[in-house]
């Protein structure tokens, strides 16, 4: 009984064997995005297009920004066109898991619990949070830990790394979420909400346009790394996509994105 049992399992390993030899990397790599992608001839990038300066509209409403430009040479570098979808921002990871995209670009903070649901490349841009402060209800407020009291007011855009932040770190203060970042900014500027926390660069952008009814906090109290999200699994796009990261820094592309859209806001 023993020997026939051993005989089974034995046959069993070498089955699983020749079935995984039977896949080869060409045949994975026919299955990945990136082969996909050169197939149909274009890329379709996913992003939020309301997230100055990363990804916004012009007058004519056509997508410009650092992602927007990023998501340009990506497209170029792989000799196909592109195709930007807007969409809300709650709506971009399960389009990317649906495949009704190929890639997120959309000032995605690369974090632990989204890393369960999709991949993230090195990261591209590194920023942390910030606050904006309601010159009416904050005025004593000099630090961010003392947003974390009964009767403190947080406005926050849902999904977003600023929410997680306040859901963790401020349980004693009251959350309100909404769905796009000028809402926030309102609630703030009209004395409704106490704070709204958001990246640096926004944050130092919307104090400057409201000083009269708001304060800020430029120091960053998190660390956030943007990157390219993209399907679990897709190990050819993957590399393929931090190999073009690591091209475009070393040969001066990167630098110049960073100064046409970053540089311009960080010094005005």
């Amino acid at each position: 009984m023993r020997k026939a049992l051993s005989a089974t399992v034995m046959a069993g390993i070498l089955w699983a064997a020749v079935c995984v030899q039977a896949v080869t990397p060409h045949e994975i790599f026919q299955a990945s995005t990136l082969n996909h992608i050169l197939q149909r001839g274009t890329l379709i990038v996913g992003m939020e297009v309301e997230y100055y300066p990363f990804e916004y509209a012009d007058t004519k409403g056509e997508p410009m920004g650092f992602d927007v430009d990023l998501a340009k040479l990506i497209a170029q570098e792989l000799g196909v066109k592109l195709e930007i979808k807007d969409m809300e921002w709650t709506g971009l990871i399960p389009a990317l898991q649906s495949g009704k995209v190929d890639l997120v670009i959309s000032g995605m903070t690369r974090t632990l619990e989204r890393a369960k649901a999709i991949t993230f490349t090195e990261p591209y841009f590194i920023t942390g949070l910030c606050v904006l402060l309601s010159a009416k209800r904050a005025a004593d407020v000099n630090c961010v830990e003392q947003l974390n009291a009964s009767g403190r007011i947080l406005a926050v855009k849902t999904g977003t790394t600023g929410d997680l932040v306040a859901t963790k770190r401020f349980p004693n203060a009251a959350i309100n979420r909404f769905k796009d970042e000028t809402a926030c900014v309102r609630e703030v500027v009209e004395g409704r909400a106490d704070a709204f926390f958001y990246d640096q660069i926004s944050i130092a952008k919307h104090y400057g346009q409201n000083k009269s009814t708001t304060r800020a906090i430029l120091k960053p109290f998190t660390y956030e790394p943007f990157a390219m999200a993209l399907r679990k699994g897709d190990f050819d796009f993957l590399n393929w996509l931090n190999t073009f990261l690591d091209t475009i820094k070393g040969d001066g592309r990167y630098e110049e994105l960073y100064k046409k859209h970053i540089g311009a806001v960080i010094n005005p």
